[in-house]
């Protein structure tokens, strides 16, 4: 069996990591696309040496550009590629241009498409990365869903035939990682060098559209972070540096201290190390809910509906009109007292993925 796996971001290749090591323990043949989507080292290539993923086979080097523009160039950069390569699956993984382009590009070949973390719903039309995933869905041949809601969430869009629950391959190298980095030193480097370590801080990570691309949006929610009573390391993501500046909104006042983005060791270090997780990220919302610690998500809704238990995540589209301390009291509420279970697997969930592949091959 040959399998071709097609990432661009940095979540993808979060998951890209255990699905290569599974398939490097058997005699299938693995190859990865890489677009270039996210072009920027402290999104791509850390990740491939930090989890010790194999090289690209192939790397696009798409690079930025509106939706439509970095879809197309892709869609075009895709077709030589799967007519030379003519795997048995393509495998594209969440939601992300990449993963739209691949399908399409894939199926118009009649190339067979699965979709890793099939069946995610938000609901909210107004995310690009929600057509991307109902789209995926509906084109691809085999749904890989992560948890027994995007199974549902399949059934009641008529998917269930070709749909098959695996478990979240996230949660598998969450927990890996997470044992190698207790008691390490490995956040001495990591966290902005401003922030003192020897104080509470909360980590915090912003880059959707909806609250970068208004600049009085953007200002409240910078605002409403740089006013909280605990030191918040704000790990940037280029699109929020990029908006920041354009709309010259200071990012360093109050409780801020920016750093850049990390590699996926030092961030489930960070999030160890922290009292609490402030984001917009579906990823990371997961994994602060993986690893114990309380989040808070600056959205109206969430794709990860199980993080919600017990107030583990917490809804708080606009943080900025909250009442006074409320967003506080929020953020810096500390891990619940209440079971989490595991509703994302046991953290062999890319083993299963192989075994999927191998059977509907």
């Amino acid at each position: 069996m040959k399998v071709l796996s097609v990432v661009g971001a940095r979540p993808q290749l979060v998951k890209l990591a255990p699905i290569a090591a599974a398939m490097g323990r058997t005699r299938h043949t693995h190859r990865i696309l890489h677009t270039g989507q996210h072009y920027d080292a402290d999104l791509s290539e850390v990740f491939f040496t930090g989890l010790g993923i194999p090289s690209p086979d192939v790397h696009l080097g798409i690079g930025s550009g509106s939706h439509g523009a970095q879809t197309g160039a892709m869609l075009s950069a895709l077709d030589p590629v799967l007519d030379a390569e003519r795997p048995d699956w393509v495998l594209v993984y969440g939601d992300t241009n990449s993963t739209i382009a691949a399908t399409l590009a894939a199926v118009k070949l009649h190339v067979p498409v699965a979709h890793l973390e099939a069946g995610l719903r938000s609901f909210n039309r107004r995310m690009p990365e929600e057509h991307n995933r109902v789209l995926t869905d509906h084109a691809a041949d085999l749904l890989l869903a992560p948890t027994a809601t995007a199974m549902q969430h399949l059934a009641e869009e008529n998917l269930a035939g070709r749909s098959v629950l695996v478990g979240d391959v996230m949660v598998d190298v969450c927990l890996r990682v997470r044992d190698q980095v207790a008691g390490s030193s490995i956040l001495l480097d990591a966290l902005p060098h401003t922030l003192d370590r020897t104080a509470p801080y909360v980590v915090a990570t912003l880059h959707r559209p909806d609250n970068t691309d208004d600049p009085e949006r953007l200002d409240a929610i910078v605002a409403a972070l740089a006013a909280l009573p605990v030191q918040v390391a704000l790990l940037a993501h280029p699109r929020l540096v990029a908006r920041a500046e354009a709309h010259r909104l200071d990012l360093r006042r109050g409780a801020l201290h920016v750093g850049r983005p990390l590699a996926y060791a030092e961030m489930v270090a960070a999030v160890l190390g922290s009292l609490g997780v402030v984001t917009d990220s579906g990823g990371l919302q997961k994994e602060a809910f993986v690893l114990g610690r309380a989040c808070t998500t600056v959205r109206p809704e969430t794709e990860w509906v199980e993080t919600l238990t017990g107030e583990w995540n917490v809804l708080t589209p606009d943080p900025h009109r909250l009442a006074d301390g409320e967003f506080a009291r929020i953020v810096t509420r500390g891990a619940p007292a209440v079971d989490r279970g595991t509703p994302y697997g046991d953290g062999a969930a890319a083993d299963r993925v192989v075994d999927v592949l191998e059977e509907w091959c």
